[in-house]
């Protein structure tokens, strides 16, 4: 398997050291809803975990919520209620949306105003060491001790610093500087310090919650690309000048732009299309296809006319999957040259646009069997299978009970059954995962297997 590392600029092998694969990824600041955007972001590392974990491994996912930023103070203000309260209110709309679109729950969600003893404590380190100082209850880092800043965005020291004196602090022993800790200001909410009362930097908290629960050095560091500078390179010269120099993560992958006309979508720009508002127009499937259709580090510009595309697409996946009658005799459809094509694409900095061919290939192959009278259901439970790494459920919009796919999966069960018969028992399993990874649970009974929905 390799990935493009943003800090080296280069498409690298990505060696497992050992079963478990520690991800960190950036989240939203919940003043506003989400949308399409945050959902590309969420769907291009939701694929990633579920490709490491069809490999074999252990993935465990933090993904982190900025609940107290500038945003977040004056849109609470504005509606007259706690950034608290705001901060809950589209933390859980979020999570809903991303359950919509089977994006897969983090094992941990911290939020910045949870985790303020861990950021005092390592703020508190990087003063005892030297890389940071206090200026009336105002902490900065000092940018000149952290070693190879820029080297991420790969930006120099020089022209950072024109950039930074249009926006000089006079509290600030350098331009480049950035805040760790900011004293209170009337009508803020505010914690106490050993610099006073007031409240963290964007940057620390990430630093902070990663290592809490990811130790010094995580596997996988990722986020949009627009966090490369400067939160992702401020992350970097922070946390590793708290540990000494221990690298903060193996990897950084970046996800590109999602684009809406010619600009990125962004709420601060106020062009945007909600996740509220794309899930009354189009399927989970619909939108995952439509995300993954190009690379994930390629910018995407997002239409109704191109998820619509994506919406018809889809149907020639469902259909191939519809169950048909199998007569003994038939001859088993071979099909295991897709799922090592499908593997290579992935394993080829996780290409989702050759991946997703892959699938459609399979899907013409099993509908040609039909037509052919070959036995395809093995065909299908792996088209099932490699559907589910890319998180695409397959069903109907309005299935929710999984009640449609009813058929199908009493077709798998059989299938299931005579290969465990038959001692093929990697193929069963594959046939219980893709399910699983579908959300439908299988249970051995005494009286035969039974099965049930499940919701992530």
């Amino acid at each position: 398997m390799k990935l493009y590392n943003t800090l080296t600029h280069t498409t690298e092998p990505f060696s497992f050291n050992g079963d478990t694969v520690n991800i960190y990824v950036c989240g939203i600041t919940p003043y506003a809803p989400s949308h399409v955007g945050h959902a590309l972001r969420a769907v291009v590392f939701d694929v990633l975990r579920r490709y490491i974990e069809f490999k074999g491994h252990i993935v465990k996912h933090v993904e982190n919520f900025t609940d107290i930023d500038d945003k977040m103070i004056q849109s609470a203000n504005a509606q007259g209620i706690s950034t608290d309260e705001l901060a809950e209110r589209h933390i859980h709309l979020y999570l809903e949306e991303m359950s919509a679109i089977n994006v897969l729950r983090a094992h941990v969600y911290p939020r910045a105003t949870q985790e303020i003893p861990q950021i005092v404590k390592m703020i508190s380190v990087l003063i005892d060491k030297g890389f940071a100082y206090d200026v009336n209850g105002n902490v900065y880092f000092r940018v000149s001790r952290g070693k190879n800043y820029g080297s991420l965005s790969r930006r120099t020291l020089e022209s950072m610093d024109t950039s930074a004196r249009l926006e000089a602090d006079e509290n600030k022993e350098n331009v480049l500087d950035f805040a760790l800790w900011k004293s209170r200001k009337p009508g803020e909410p505010s914690w106490n310090s050993p610099w006073g009362s007031g409240r963290p930097g964007w940057h620390i908290e990430c630093s902070a919650m990663s290592m809490r629960y990811l130790g010094e050095t995580m596997d996988i560091h990722g986020g949009g690309v627009e966090l490369v500078f400067p939160h992702h390179e401020n992350e970097i010269a922070q946390t590793e000048s708290f540990s000494d120099g221990a690298p903060m993560a193996r990897f950084w992958v970046h996800n590109g732009l999602l684009r809406l006309g010619n600009e990125k979508m962004s709420k601060s720009l106020g062009n945007l299309v909600t996740m509220s508002d794309a899930l009354k127009q189009f399927s989970s499937d619909a939108l995952r296809l439509f995300f993954l259709s190009s690379h994930y580090r390629s910018p995407l510009t997002y239409s109704d006319k191109a998820v619509a595309a994506q919406e018809r697409a889809v149907e020639r996946l469902r259909n191939a999957i519809e169950p048909i009658e199998v007569s003994e005799e038939c001859e088993s459809l071979n099909t295991e040259n897709q799922k090592i094509r499908f593997v290579e694409a992935m394993d080829d900095d996780m290409n989702t646009a050759r991946a997703s061919a892959v699938l459609f290939d399979l899907a013409h192959e099993i509908n040609r069997g039909k037509k052919n009278g070959t036995d395809v259901r093995n065909a299908q439970a792996m088209l099932i299978e490699l559907s589910a790494v890319l998180g695409l459920t397959l069903q109907k919009s309005d299935d929710t009970d999984g009640s449609k796919m009813a058929p199908l999966i009493e077709m798998l069960i059989a299938a299931r059954s005579e290969l465990r018969t038959a001692k093929k028992y990697d193929a069963a399993d594959s046939i219980r995962k893709g399910l699983s990874d579908l959300g439908f649970n299988l249970e051995d009974t005494v009286t035969g297997t039974v099965w049930k929905r499940t919701v992530h």
